[in-house]
């Protein structure tokens, strides 16, 4: 009873004291780039045709989740030097200089480039909207604040490839980034207001430290990177396989110098290890963030160039993902813990199903088939997520619980990273290094999905094992 009566308490005083109005503001720039992260999919179509460049499309994922991840790690530590307000106002011109940069470029590179400086600007905005919760409001509200804002990110899920379907077919593609411009630039100015605090215009107090910048693992990943999507643009067989390889061998590495950093690693020990549930589970999450991006990268450019299916309707199409990802989700939290076995497997099933299953409706070009498998894909995620990340935090050491709560999201932005990157090695090399035309596009969709149903498979593997891993204990304790 006390609990809930302080909670009430502190909601009332949130709301008299204006800090509500000031939390909203906040997590703007959650919406500003979640909503941009999952709408360029639907307006590639039109990008495409008037700039070309389809050779460079799994780069305009791999890019802005690059920079995202580089600013998020930034972010957290410059408030230790920065005070908020004045990070919060440097981000969000970022990210509208991206946006610009996007809307008026003349050319595929360009809007890359402008795709790199979206990705810094947006990362760095989510990164700071946590940290604002933890420094200017109440902790007893902390839980509710991060679930709302958890709400806020499945909003955005929905309604960006909705605003990018409905900006094209209106106005211009163009106008779609020209949104966010506005959107940045309004956030940076109304900051020196609404971020008018005492706590939010000095530096955070510490002891005259703050963790390391894990200069080196980060500058890794992003070479990395980098080297796995250069090897796509131009197919050559010897060429390409080098690039390749030595980006699989840089995020080895990267992984390597990470653990090897305790006092700014990004991830738990025992990454990769499935005699560990944090192991299995850390795969699982790198399996299925790098097997899904085909559809969310490929898809609507592939239903529109193959089939003439509207640009709004693949916009449908991706937002149902989320949705159900949402939904489901909101289902299966209460679900008792002895159920949590069926449900990571279950998801991971789904997912797999998903991916396997656009191998045949993407070329097929069946809309409500093509539509199941996505609520597969995304209902799949929206059930398995929330529980696996419980039994990451709760299986990782005591003094590595936090790191591992913080490494799911980024092990996800990174497989997402890398995701991007390998679509655009499989799609060019199935067609699309020639140019957009019907026959490459079909050659691409047959391809393209099957070449990931692999980690599909992994994924699910490891969810069998950190679900039999997460039971152990309790039967031996029976």
């Amino acid at each position: 009873m006390t609990d809930i009566g302080t909670n009430r308490a502190d909601w009332r005083a949130l709301w008299a004291s204006g800090d509500l109005a000031r939390f909203c503001f906040i997590s703007l720039g959650i919406l500003l780039h979640a909503t941009n992260e999952t709408m360029v999919a639907t307006v590639m179509p039109a990008m495409i045709g008037e700039l070309a460049g389809v050779q460079l499309v799994g780069w305009s994922l791999a890019i802005y989740e690059l920079g995202a991840i580089v600013a998020g790690a930034a972010a957290g530590r410059l408030v230790s030097y920065v005070a908020l307000r004045t990070n919060m106002v440097v981000a969000a011109l970022l990210y509208a200089a991206g946006a610009m940069i996007c809307a008026t470029a003349p050319s595929m590179q360009l809007f890359l480039a402008g795709r790199l400086v979206e990705g810094l600007g947006g990362g760095a905005l989510v990164s700071l909207a946590f940290v604002s919760v933890q420094r200017l409001f109440p902790r007893t509200i902390w839980p509710q604040l991060f679930g709302i804002m958890s709400a806020i990110w499945g909003v955005a899920a929905f309604s960006g490839p909705m605003l990018g379907a409905i900006m094209t077919e209106v106005l211009s593609w163009r106008w779609a980034f020209g949104i966010f411009t506005f959107g940045g630039g309004a956030m940076a100015s109304a900051s020196f207001i609404v971020l008018n605090t005492p706590e939010a215009r000095k530096p955070q107090a510490t002891d005259g430290k703050a963790p390391p910048f894990p200069f080196a693992a980060l500058g890794c990943l992003a070479i990395s990177v980098v080297l796995i999507a250069s090897a796509g643009v131009d197919i050559e067989l010897l060429r390409s396989s080098l690039l390749m390889a030595v980006g699989l061998i840089g995020l080895v590495l990267f992984f390597r110098i990470d653990a090897l950093k305790p006092l700014s690693r990004l991830f738990p020990s025992q990454l990769f290890s499935w005699r560990s549930p944090v192991g299995a589970g850390m795969t699982m999450v790198a399996a299925f963030s790098v097997a899904t991006c085909s559809f969310g990268v490929y898809g609507p450019l592939l239903l529109t160039s193959l089939h003439g299916i509207p640009i709004l309707t693949t916009g449908y199409i991706i937002a149902a993902e989320s949705i159900a990802w949402s939904i489901l989700s909101i289902l299966v939290a209460n679900a008792p813990p002895q159920r949590e076995r069926a449900i990571i497997v279950c998801g991971a099933v789904m997912i797999a199903a998903g991916i396997a299953g656009f191998a045949y409706t993407v070329p097929a070009g069946s809309i409500p088939l093509i539509l199941l498998c996505a609520l597969l894909q995304g209902g799949g995620f929206g059930i398995a997520w929330p529980f696996l990340t419980r039994v990451i935090v709760a299986s990782a050491r005591d003094s590595e619980q936090t790191i591992a709560s913080a490494a799911v999201p980024t092990m996800q932005r990174i497989g997402y990273a890398v995701g991007a990157a390998l679509t655009g090695i499989v799609a060019n090399a199935s067609g699309f290094s020639e140019g957009l035309n019907r026959e490459a596009a079909a050659s691409v969709a047959s391809w393209l999905f099957l070449a990931f149903l692999p980690l599909g498979i992994v994924g699910c593997l490891a969810a069998l094992r950190i679900s039999s891993a997460t039971l152990r204990p309790r039967m031996v304790a029976g």
